[in-house]
């Protein structure tokens, strides 16, 4: 049943020779990798007026000058990753680059930093998706941490499903998120052009700038800064596009940049010169929307659009998370289980994982935005630092031809992206920055002792100065609680594989130990029964104790405790029996020189 459900939500398996069939084109691969930078388009610009409101209605009259900024910052931080994508054609992006070039520490905090900032996309992409569906229709904003974890749910099954399914699936609420906001840029040019002189939403003109305080101006810098989440996925993920890999990732790269450049300053602008203001209940871009078209269809299509892509923003994460995890499992970081490709040749465990702590994450914050937005962009400017950096250090070591222009490009993404970071961190700490502050070294804690586990693990299995020692002596324990054809199956396995064999069970009702005495005599005279007494009624414990005196029979004397199980026909029967078996095989499991292992009787319907 569970395998069947299986296949009707994720499909049939896909063949390991299908995965280069399974790779993006750069359409798809836009809409796979770029949904998250595109998506701050619908927050960014309200972030920086929700700082600058403390100040007062004067000084939004620096939104524009902000933004401004916030695009120059970002044509130099997408140089800088069309840059690492050609020199690091097999992804990994900031955790490669600055692992290769800065050392171990610097690439797990890139990889800290990198995880942190894909879990809190999901989080805030959907938060803000649902927030554009409660502005539209305020009677569900009650509802809105419900919506959001099935939200999360349903985007975890598209990728469950596989990278070119999710793209196909994504595609086209993306180009219609693209789309509707060019109409409303241009809906928003024509209305200005007829009513320049006039705020329409609220109907008042902004006063001129007045004095605003210089920490105030980089708060509201560093909260427009979530514009450049996401940049870095297509260099973590070049993988993912049809060969030639590199090329379709930086032609890709370039798209998403000058999309989001075009949106996010057109956005800032309409919302300077319309004179829009936060409200409680109702997004930033709603107002325009609502000013330029009123609450006609196309009102709805921008909302709806821009839902839509909030809320598919959150697949960003679930294609590059997973890939990391892979990355760093097999450099042995992280559990081995993440390097490991699913049915439909993604990485499933790393994606159920992400998808997990991203519901736990909105429930937590109540599927607040703003709540989320001070703890977002901390990781991915620490990424984007490092990655500079390491790209730096890789120019000077290796002088190739064009090492001097790179040495520029990187040199100043470096520079500037390290200067958001100390703003960023000194603006939002006490906002909750601090957080990722404090969890990035407790995850490169983890990613040292996993490390550590799995170097150990390899020293103590190594053939390396091995000496054989085999066994002095062997003996098979056959615990049993009474007799019957599933017992006396295993009886005669255990006959076949030892010539020590030996029957155990623990006296809890004296009168049906000796009915079991009376019946063993008849059914298996050549198997020696071992009565065990249990005054305190445990059976796991008595067995424990009586397996450690025959292992000390001899020095390295081998012990196999044989397990008779019979198996019920239907699941839900396992319910009405006892599961000791299992009990003794959890404890045993830590018992050295002990093999356990079950002999199974099938029971027919």
């Amino acid at each position: 049943m569970s395998s069947s459900l299986k296949r009707l939500l994720l499909g049939d398996p896909l063949a390991t020779a299908q995965a280069r069939e399974e790779r993006l084109s750069r359409v798809t691969g836009l809409a796979v990798f770029a949904s998250d930078a595109l998506s701050s388009v619908a927050y960014a610009t309200e972030e920086i007026l929700l700082a600058l409101a403390l100040a007062g209605a004067a000084a939004f009259a620096w939104t524009l000058p902000i933004g401004t900024a916030i695009g120059l910052l970002l044509v130099v931080v997408a140089t800088s990753y069309w840059q690492t994508v050609h020199a690091y054609p097999s992804g990994g992006g900031a955790y490669t680059v600055a692992l290769n070039n800065l050392g171990k520490t610097a690439g797990l905090t890139a990889a800290a930093a990198l995880m942190i900032d894909y879990l809190l996309t999901v989080a805030v992409s959907i938060a803000a998706g649902v927030a554009a569906i409660t502005s539209a229709v305020p009677q569900l904003y009650p509802w809105r941490v419900s919506l959001a974890s099935l939200c999360i749910v349903v985007i975890m099954l598209a990728n469950l499903r596989g990278v070119r399914e999710s793209g196909r699936l994504f595609a086209v609420p993306t180009y219609l998120f693209i789309a509707s906001f060019l109409l409303l840029l241009a809906g928003g040019a024509v209305v200005l052009g007829f009513r320049g002189d006039a705020a329409i939403v609220p109907e008042r003109p902004l006063a001129a700038a007045a004095a605003v305080p210089f920490i105030l101006l980089l708060r509201a810098f560093a909260s427009g800064c979530a514009a450049l989440t996401g940049v870095e996925a297509i260099a973590n993920g070049v993988q993912a596009f049809r060969p030639p890999e590199a090329r379709n990732a930086a032609i890709t790269l370039v798209w998403m940049a000058a999309i989001l450049l075009t949106l996010f300053m057109g956005v800032t602008y309409l919302a300077r010169s319309f004179g829009v203001a936060p409200q409680e209940g109702e997004t930033v871009v709603s107002q325009i929307a609502r000013g330029v078209f009123g609450r006609t269809p196309v009102y709805f299509l921008v909302q709806a659009s821009t839902a839509l892509i909030l809320l598919l923003a959150a697949n960003t994460s679930f294609a590059g998370f997973p890939r990391l995890a892979s990355v760093l499992a097999q450099d042995r970081f992280l559990p081995r289980q993440l390097a490991n490709m699913g049915d439909r040749l993604v990485y499933s465990n790393g994606i159920v994982i992400l998808g997990g702590l991203a519901i736990l994450l909105v429930a937590l914050f109540r599927a607040d935005t703003h709540a989320l937005i001070p703890l977002y962009a901390v990781g991915v400017f620490l990424s984007f630092t490092l990655s500079q950096a390491g790209m730096v250090r890789r120019w000077l070591r290796g002088r190739k031809p064009g090492w001097r222009r790179g040495v520029v490009i990187n040199g100043v993404g470096a520079a500037t992206t390290g200067l958001v970071l100390t703003v960023i961190a000194g603006t939002k700490f006490v906002q909750g920055a601090w957080i990722v502050i404090l969890l990035v070294p407790c995850l490169i804690l983890i990613f040292r002792k996993v490390r550590r586990h799995y170097l150990h693990v390899t020293s103590q299995l190594s053939l390396e100065g091995f000496r054989d020692e085999e066994p002095t002596g062997h003996t098979v324990l056959v615990p049993v609680s009474g007799i019957h054809r599933g017992v006396v199956t295993a009886l005669h396995y255990a006959q076949a594989i030892c010539s020590d064999v030996e029957a155990v069970t623990v006296s809890l009702d004296p009168a049906a130990t000796e009915r079991l005495r009376a019946h063993w005599a008849e059914y298996a005279p050549d198997v020696p029964l071992v009565v065990l007494n249990s005054p305190y009624r445990s059976v796991v414990e008595p067995i424990r104790e009586y397996l450690e005196k025959v292992k000390g029979r001899s020095a390295r004397h081998l012990v196999t405790v044989l397990l008779p199980e019979f198996v019920p026909a239907h699941w839900w029967e396992h319910l009405l029996h006892n599961q000791t078996a299992l009990a003794l095989k959890a404890v045993l499991l830590f018992s050295k020189r002990t093999v356990v292992t079950s002999v199974p009787h099938h029971l027919t319907r």
